[in-house]
């Protein structure tokens, strides 16, 4: 997957910018809150997700205007010998709440304008932000979002099975919650809605840890091996699966289990009470990695997810690598460099003194005003 062009119109700080960016390497470089980070933004909207940084669409429209603009052109790489596709124009609406559209639309080839989650698996990418250092620091959630996030975009299938659990355990704490604040209830009554309910966990719980299983037999070796050419051997990492179950176990957990949740008031148990245990030299990485170890195991785990997306769908997927090369040494700087060839990846920095040797386009943000430098 390649972008071709973006055009920005009255996005956060940007009034108007135009981008045509490299074949593999664009850099955008610039101070601390001129934008840079904003136009990275940008393009990760494409693909119909979220803002990476959070925040409610009005925040995304620049102040005293009622709609931000996003005109893209992008187009699916070429294989073997084949013609490359037609480029695809989308168009990307943003509309304060007090606007006439409000919220987010995309138009794709003039087609009219739905919402703007329908463009997603149209154009893969794959962002690091330094907010996602808390991968390894942080708590357990964030480390299972990182895996449910992937499959959800190589899996369509997936995001059902995951909605359908999380409506299933949102139903069952709604009761356990009730049970606890309501013993006279009788415990019957109680016992055989959970039955139903966790048989449904069981079955969709099942699905979602296989899922997992199976991504993280595909990103583990991946992920590992971009680790040690990171660190050029200094530390070797490691990826463990935390399941609570194995596989075909839930529903046994689920019964021996719900009294201590009757009591609790809570789930105690399933998929989504399990982690991804990131190990360097087999010790914990989020008790003992540095801020730079930090750093090269959310970038390895990045690579690698862009990596696996590549061999399951056939697409590699845009790279957005934001303040990418703070608190690395240089030779974790050189080898990065080496792996942003061969495809489209965009990087920000405050410093282009380690880019000027490449053959990437570099532009300059100042203050939401982009240039070529």
């Amino acid at each position: 997957m390649r972008l071709l062009s973006l055009e920005v119109q009255n996005y956060r700080n940007i009034a108007s910018a135009s981008l045509t960016p490299g074949r593999e390497l664009t850099v955008l470089c610039g101070n601390n809150g001129q934008g840079k980070t904003n136009l990275l933004e940008a393009i990760w909207l494409l693909t119909g997700g979220k803002s990476f940084r959070g925040g409610k669409d009005a925040e995304l429209v620049r102040r005293g205007e009622p709609f931000a603009v996003l005109e893209a052109s992008t187009q699916r790489a070429q294989k073997d010998e084949q013609e490359p596709d037609d480029p695809t124009r989308v168009r990307l609406t943003i509309g304060t709440p007090d606007s006439p559209r409000p919220g987010r639309t995309a138009s794709v080839n003039g087609a009219p304008p739905k919402r703007a989650a329908s463009l997603a698996g149209s154009f893969p990418a794959v962002v690091f932000d330094p907010g996602h250092l808390s991968l390894v620091k942080g708590a357990p959630e964030g480390r299972r979002k990182f895996l449910d996030a992937a499959l959800c975009q190589l899996y369509p299938g997936y995001l059902t099975i995951y909605r359908r659990y999380v409506r299933v355990l949102q139903q069952k704490n709604a009761l356990l919650r009730r049970s606890s604040t309501a013993p006279e209830r009788p415990y019957a009554e109680k016992a055989a809605l959970l039955e139903v309910l966790n048989k449904e966990l069981a079955l969709q719980g099942e699905a979602i840890q296989q899922r997992r299983r199976a991504y993280l037999a595909k990103l583990a070796p991946l992920a590992c091996a971009n680790y040690e050419e990171l660190s050029r051997g200094a530390e070797r990492l490691t990826l463990r699966y935390a399941a609570q179950f194995e596989p075909g176990g839930l529903a046994a957990l689920l019964k021996a289990r719900q009294a201590e949740e009757l009591r609790a008031g809570q789930s105690l148990c399933g998929p989504h009470r399990e982690d991804l245990e990131l190990l360097l030299d087999g010790q914990p990485a989020r008790v003992f990695a540095s801020q730079g170890q930090q750093r090269s195991v959310v970038l390895s785990l990045k690579m690698a997810e862009a990596a696996a997306a590549a061999s399951i769908t056939g697409e590699h997927p845009v790279l957005l690598l934001d303040d990418v090369l703070s608190e690395l040494d240089d030779g974790r700087k050189q080898y990065l460099l080496t792996r942003m060839r061969e495809k489209q990846t965009f990087v920000t920095s405050c410093d282009d003194t380690a880019f000027l040797k490449t053959d990437g386009e570099v532009y300059r943000m100042n203050g939401g005003v982009l240039s070529k430098a």
